[in-house]
């Protein structure tokens, strides 16, 4: 990308890399800073309520509104048109860093999550990228990202939300895992005043565009938050959630 790209690794205690560890990316990663996100790790690892794993937050770059979206296509107004030079980076810089860094020969098994446009960006990359990823975590996801505005003639909410029609023409991959984040407090557009938000209703649309393509509901979860809003709080609050969904010890 031509630039350079700031990561904070949370590295566990306990966490042994001799046998092989999972790991997990995550977008807007300076957003973890803020949450004080090690907080949030040390009394799920100490209670032993998750199995340790590789934390990577990858810093947004001053151009995130390009450099986040989907790679399948930039939306409207153009935006997201470096997205294909993330995804690059992150399969042929970033993932071999790692492992020659923490001298992993592989990872068991590799998760992407984010916040808004990089929860968008973190499920394309998932999506696109199933034979390396496994789980997906999405928080108040940017799943409005379409490639025609609403006020444009012939808008169809089913073919023009870049994420859903992916979906549709997607196919199933059985070891593919989604975890989705919304908050009632979102946002207040109801783009067809039907008494839903358009964050909500975008995010049921999707789930129910996956389980039209086979998934299932033990391969979903959705956390709908009546107080959550669009801010780092929320997520910091559903962060232990999706934590507990996807490597909680059973």
């Amino acid at each position: 990308m031509q630039r350079d790209v700031i990561i904070d690794v949370y590295l566990p205690n306990k966490l042994d890399l001799t046998k092989g560890v999972d790991l997990l990316l995550v977008n807007d990663g300076q957003d973890l800073r803020t949450m004080e996100f090690a907080a949030i790790l040390d009394p799920l690892i100490f209670l032993g309520q998750i199995q340790p794993l590789l934390y990577v937050a990858i810093h947004c770059g001053p151009d995130r509104m390009n450099e986040y979206g989907t790679v399948y296509s930039a939306d409207y107004k153009g935006r997201g048109a470096r997205a294909g030079l993330y995804s690059k980076f992150v399969l042929d810089e970033l993932l071999p860093f790692l492992q020659s860094e923490f001298a992993v020969s592989s990872f068991n098994n590799k998760s992407f999550a984010g916040f808004s446009l990089g929860g968008l960006s973190a499920l394309d990359m998932v999506w696109n990228h199933y034979q390396e990823f496994t789980n997906a975590g999405v928080f108040s996801g940017s799943l409005w990202w379409r490639r025609r505005g609403y006020e444009d003639e012939g808008y169809d909410w089913d073919k023009d939300r870049i994420m859903h029609l992916q979906v549709q023409k997607g196919s199933y991959h059985p070891s593919l895992r989604f975890f989705f984040e919304c908050g009632c407090l979102d946002e207040t557009a109801d783009r067809n005043n039907n008494g839903i938000i358009d964050s909500i209703e975008d995010t049921t649309d999707l789930i129910e565009d996956l389980k039209n393509i086979g998934y299932h509901d033990d391969q979903i979860r959705y956390l709908q938050l009546e107080d959550g809003k669009h801010n780092i709080e929320t997520w910091a609050s559903a962060f232990p959630k999706f934590l507990k969904w996807g490597w909680g010890k059973r």
